[in-house]
Order: structure tokens, then C-alpha cells, then sequence
């Protein structure tokens, strides 16, 4: 009796469970890609479902090697007795619930990707506008070499008669730490709607050796496009701190991070066909794989480059010359912007060969920020630091403001510690803070207006009450 109710009661589990997997996806057990992207699935007891790949390969290497798939770490289920069936219809083997992915909904066909979906350069540079301050010729530089990469890759091998053919154009950005290099692809991936990787040079290196290889920044691109090759072969991988892989000027050991990886890039840069593992970063026998087409992928190398300036000064110093007409040597040791008056010849002593050099034809050079810069960063960008304080404090019904004089000290402490627009995070966190402490305490306070005497520790803001007029200093200061 009680051997008929437990079976009952597995029927009625095996119907619930058949209504509630309606709507998800069945995923493989192996590789956990679901059925939108593995294709159909292969159902085993126990709700066990493998794509044809996986499938494939395991049977291959129990063919080839003898191999006992009950010893593989993701198929605890092999070792079982496969007639013994009443195992596999036990409710706790079954993948838990969180491992399922829901069914997306039917989509309407999705039309081509044209040259109409990119906007002109001077649309991208005023879009750029509103979010990033400065560096106008950077943004001029990049807007234009975007848009002809991308009629490059939409429309330069269409026509097989013609014989011109478009190269790529990618972008090598050098800037001071701070400057805006990384949020000026961000924002510009984010305008454009294309799928973006950032990966850091810090991390590549020769293969064979610990670290990740040169063909994990397409996979991190594979990954930000969803595992769709095609969207992926017209994204952007942009390679922070490009300038960490310059050649070694004295070593006795093998620079397996440095020129070698510079090297390793090139076929990348160029254009080239590449495998690459889906869902992971290893490369394996039960990893599936995906091969990527890097000639329509844009390509963006950023870097501080420090002491560059100096190659920079010299360079130039070498060309001053005597005479009313001539320039003195001194001039150039004021000079904050030497970076925009970068050159290749001062990229190849800095260590970047120039191969690799010849594969970034588009040089931008960021201006080093100043005190007026500082200032707009913080408040005229769409998304200004100033802004995200003022919402915060919104919230609470608290006006928020800050007057010229202290916007001009934030600016001045920004600069003193030289790490860019960086710093003016770090500046506002420290006072800010026991704003966003003590405000919420007093339901009567309507608005705040931060002062420099507050921010030199000479004062405290000053508090508007709501309904009143009177203006009054707040009695604690920071300490």
C-alpha cells in the first residue's frame, strides 16, 4: 500500500513539474547553454537534459580513451544503474529551480544592421558632449574614426568589382591617469548600442604561460554580446593599460608580458579568423567553441604612458634652436599638454614596437585636466558627480547646493593629488559624509548649501529651514 501511494505521489510530482517547466528553457547539464542557444536537447531520466555537442564529446572520449564518464565532476549521474530508473525519478535529483532559464517571448524578426543605425560624426561628438567634458579633439578624433570603421565593416566589401578596399582603423589612446579614457569608450560603446569588452594588458601573456591568452579579450567579447558571433564581430574590445606590455629595456629573462604580447596582438589587430570557448575562459574537450571574425571588430588601446612627457621634452628640445625666430628649451618645461604632441618615433622609445604601433594608424593624445576642468566635471555632465549628491538628497526632500567658492577648492585639492577626475570622487565622499549623516535626522531642513569655510574645516554648511526665510550656520563642522 504504502509502495502504491509513493508512486501516486511521483506521478502527481512528474505532472506538476511538467506544467511548471513550460515556460523555461531546458538547459544542458554540461555546459548549462540553454536550448536558444545549444539547439535541441537530448532528455534523460531525471530531467537531465544534454545538447548535441556535449553529448558528442563524451561519447568520443569514452570511445577513444576508455574514459568512465561517472569520473567527470559535472555528470554525477553516469555512475548510476541506468535500469534502475526509480533513482533518476526521485524529486531531489532533479537541477534545482534557480538553474532554470525562463523562455523569452517570440520576437519579430529583427531587420539587417545598416549604415543608417550609425549617426554621423558630429551627432556622436555631440552626444559625447553631454556626458564627457573636454578633450574636444579626442572626441572629434574618435567620433570620425568610428563612424568610417563602421562603413568600413557595413558597406566597404560589398561591391566585389571595386578594387579599394577599406583598412581598419583602429584607435590607440594616450592619456593621463584620470583623464577619461576608459568612460569615453564606455559612453561611446553605450551611444552606439554595440557590445563592449574591456580587458587589461596586465593580465595577458605569452601562451603557455600563467595568465590569460590573447584570445580571452574576444571571449570576454562574446560574453557581452550575448554568445552571438555575429553582434560580436561588429563590437568594440577596448585594452586598458596598454602601456604595462612596452618592451623591457634591460632584462635577462624572457619578457613573456611585454613585446611577446605585443606581438600576439597583431593578428588580432589586423584581422584575423579566432576560436574561442562560450561560456568560459578555458579551453577544454567539453568547453564548445565559436569562431569569431576580428576584422570588423574596433579595436581601442589606452594607456597612461608615464614618463612619455619626458621622452617628449627631450625630443623637442633637440629641435629648439637659437635666433629671434627660435624656440628656447625652457619653453617646453612648463608645458602641461605635451602629451598631444606625441609622435610614434616617442611611442617606439617608449617600448611599443612598431608593428604594433603600424596596427593603431589613429593616435588620440587626452589633455592632462586642469582646474576649469575639474570644475565642469563636477557638475556639468549629465551624469556630474554634483548631480548623483543632489538626487541622493532629493530623496529626502533636502535641496542640495554648493557655491562657487567651494567648487573651486574641491578643483584645487582634485589637482593636488593627481590622479585626474578620480580624485573628486574621493574628495566628495570625505565631506559628504557626515551630510548624509546627520541631514535625515532633522525632518525640518529643506536645503543645504556646502561652503568653502566647511570644506577647509572652518565651518559648517549653511541649513535652510523649511518655511522660513532664516538662513542659519549648522552648529557642527567637520572634524
Amino acid at each position: 500500500m504504502e509502495d502504491k501511494e509513493k508512486s501516486l505521489k511521483i506521478e502527481e510530482d512528474g505532472r506538476d513539474s511538467q506544467e511548471e517547466d513550460k515556460d523555461y528553457e531546458k538547459v544542458c547539464y554540461i555546459c548549462r547553454r540553454p536550448e536558444s542557444k545549444a539547439g535541441s536537447m537530448v532528455s534523460m531520466p531525471g530531467k537531465i537534459y544534454l545538447c548535441h555537442d556535449c553529448m558528442q564529446k563524451a561519447f568520443d572520449a569514452l570511445n577513444q580513451n576508455g574514459m568512465d564518464l561517472g569520473q567527470i565532476p559535472n555528470m554525477p549521474f553516469m555512475n548510476l544503474n541506468i535500469g534502475d530508473l526509480s533513482n533518476f525519478m526521485r524529486p531531489d535529483m532533479a537541477i534545482p529551480k534557480k538553474q532554470k532559464i525562463k523562455k523569452k517571448k517570440e520576437k519579430e524578426e529583427q531587420r539587417s544592421y545598416t549604415i543608417q543605425d550609425i549617426p554621423a560624426p558630429h551627432q556622436i561628438k555631440h552626444r559625447l558632449d553631454e556626458y564627457v567634458v573636454g578633450q574636444e579633439q579626442a572626441k572629434k578624433v574618435m567620433s570620425v574614426a568610428v563612424y568610417n570603421h563602421y562603413k568600413r565593416a557595413l558597406l566597404g566589401n560589398r561591391d566585389e568589382s571595386d578594387e579599394i578596399t577599406i583598412e581598419k582603423s583602429n584607435i590607440l589612446m594616450v592619456g593621463p591617469t584620470g583623464s577619461g579614457k576608459t568612460y569615453l569608450v564606455k559612453t561611446l560603446a553605450r551611444l552606439l548600442d554595440v557590445p563592449l569588452a574591456i580587458a587589461d594588458a596586465t593580465s595577458l601573456t605569452e601562451a603557455g604561460y600563467i595568465g590569460d591568452d590573447i584570445e580571452s579579450v574576444v571571449s570576454k567579447l562574446l560574453a557581452a554580446a550575448d554568445n552571438d558571433v555575429e553582434k560580436a564581430e561588429r563590437g568594440i574590445i577596448f585594452i586598458d593599460e596598454i602601456d604595462k606590455i612596452a618592451k623591457k629595456q634591460q632584462t635577462n629573462t624572457r619578457d613573456v608580458s611585454g613585446e611577446s604580447v605585443q606581438q600576439e596582438l597583431l593578428k588580432l589587430l589586423e584581422g584575423s579568423i579566432v576560436e574561442v570557448p562560450v561560456g568560459s575562459n578555458q579551453k577544454n574537450a567539453m568547453t564548445p567553441m565559436a569562431t569569431v571574425n576580428t576584422d570588423h571588430i574596433l579595436f581601442i588601446c589606452g594607456g597612461a604612458f608615464p614618463d612619455l612627457e619626458e621622452i617628449i621634452r627631450e625630443r623637442l628640445k633637440r629641435k629648439s634652436s637659437m635666433g629671434f625666430g627660435g624656440e628656447l628649451k625652457d619653453t617646453f618645461d612648463q608645458d602641461k599638454q605635451l602629451l598631444t604632441k606625441v609622435e610614434n618615433a616617442d611611442l617606439r622609445k617608449f617600448g611599443m614596437i612598431p608593428e604594433f604601433l603600424g596596427r593603431l594608424p589613429v593616435t588620440v593624445a587626452l589633455e592632462r585636466p586642469d582646474k576649469e576642468f575639474m570644475m565642469k566635471v563636477l557638475s556639468q555632465p549629465k551624469n556630474a558627480i554634483l548631480k548623483q549628491y543632489e538626487k541622493l538628497l532629493a530623496y529626502d526632500e533636502v535641496k542640495l547646493e554648493f557655491d562657487q567658492a567651494a567648487l573651486e577648492w574641491i578643483a584645487e585639492e582634485a589637482l593636488k593629488k593627481d590622479t585626474g577626475a578620480r580624485a573628486l570622487r574621493a574628495i566628495l565622499e570625505d565631506f559628504m559624509l557626515d551630510i548624509m549623516y546627520e541631514i535625515p535626522k532633522d525632518p525640518n531642513i529643506g536645503a543645504v548649501i556646502i561652503t568653502r569655510p566647511y570644506l577647509e574645516k572652518r565651518g559648517g554648511p549653511r541649513i535652510e529651514m523649511r518655511g522660513a526665510a532664516v538662513t542659519a550656520e549648522h552648529a557642527y563642522s567637520r572634524s
